[in-house]
């Protein structure tokens, strides 16, 4: 039984089984709130001698990192240290601020007055500015022209400037097969059994390497499932924009792919987790390994009346972005509905029900 597929328009790459999608926008909690408490980028171009806006005491004890931490490190760092920063939490020197001290009039430099913890991320990007002298004695940099600062109201992806936005996982096989054993060996013409004990699905596997027809099935039992097919059941690859630790899981159900319900009985669940190391980066996954089930009642319902499976992601970013469902469990992130049993027979290619199947899948999430 093969995934049913058709044209979405979102950015699935090409081996997808694409099967009518639901995208769901997955919660990354901030790991900040939106905007600097200290300085204001549009203060009067006149600031003190040593650039700082306090000119009557420094709360912040002279901590350039006060209210404004560096950005935290998760599951990937490897115990990076925090930058090395002088100054204050006004006048931080890695962030050459308007109206902070500099050294040379008309020098450049990259500047930056939102949080450390947006900076480089999502559509964030620093500013340039200019040191200008503002009296005999006092030199400043000037506004910071051309920065770009997270989106108002905005606390996930791209433009709330978070390191993790968006997911791309793809699968090359989806295809399991059902298997009936027989209580004799006769056999009807059309290859069934002529006296039916038992019903069961088992994955494909590939024995074809990337040839046009991967996903084969193991040959039809007269016994209960035995041992798992050869090799996984399917390779896969993960790109996303942010490094990370994913745990990313497919399922298989038998019921209504457009209503599906909590209590859908389940095939076979396969997940798989990995380091994910470098940003917007393919690369390959721990492939998901073959299966049988010998839940026959599931596999007999997903055989009457059809079913469906769920891609679900779990983890959490280099820069500690939470990728799940809010409350810290998996996410569904995709479905993808089966084609009728009917379309392995290329017979019936032609057939509307059966109009872009394929062997392999992909979901976005984000």
């Amino acid at each position: 039984m093969l995934p049913y597929t058709r044209s979405v328009s979102l950015v699935w790459a090409g081996l997808g089984a694409l099967a009518s999608v639901a995208v769901v926008v997955i919660g990354t909690p901030a790991c900040g709130t939106e905007g600097s408490e200290f300085g204001d980028p549009n203060a009067a171009e006149a600031g003190l001698e040593d650039g700082s806006f306090n000119n009557d005491t420094k709360p912040d004890g002279g901590d350039p990192f006060a209210n404004d931490p560096p950005p935290q490190y998760c599951v990937l760092d490897g115990g990076q240290a925090p930058p090395l920063v002088t100054g204050t939490a006004d006048c931080p020197s890695d962030k050459n601020k308007p109206g902070c001290g500099c050294d040379v009039v008309d020098q450049t430099a990259a500047c930056w007055t939102g949080l450390r913890a947006n900076r480089h991320n999502g559509i964030c990007k620093d500013g340039m500015t200019t040191c200008k002298q503002i009296n005999e004695n006092a030199k400043a940099w000037g506004p910071c022209e051309g920065q770009v600062l997270p989106k108002a109201g905005v606390d996930r992806g791209k433009d709330a400037c978070k390191c993790f936005s968006i997911g791309q996982w793809k699968l090359k096989n989806l295809s399991p097969c059902f298997r009936e054993y027989c209580g004799s060996p006769d056999l009807n013409p059309d290859g069934t059994c002529a006296v039916r004990v038992g019903f069961y699905a088992v994955s494909t596997f590939d024995d074809d390497g990337d040839g046009p027809n991967p996903a084969k099935c193991t040959d039809q039992g007269s016994s209960p499932p035995g041992p798992v097919p050869p090799g996984p059941w399917t390779t896969d690859t993960l790109t996303t924009d942010c490094a990370g630790r994913f745990t990313l899981c497919y399922e298989l159900k038998a019921g209504d792919f457009a209503n599906p319900q909590a209590a859908d009985c389940s095939l076979t669940k396969q997940c798989v987790t990995a380091d994910y190391l470098k940003e917007n980066v393919e690369q390959a996954f721990p492939p998901l390994p073959a299966w049988t089930s010998a839940d026959q009642a599931c596999a007999d319902k997903w055989n009457k009346t059809g079913g469906y499976g769920e891609m679900t992601v779990v983890g959490e970013s280099v820069l500690c972005d939470k990728v799940d469902d809010g409350k810290g469990n998996a996410f569904v992130f995709n479905r993808v509905k089966y084609c009728p049993s009917k379309c392995r027979d290329v017979a019936n290619a032609g057939l509307p029900e059966c109009a872009n199947c394929q062997q392999g899948g992909s979901g976005e999430f984000k």
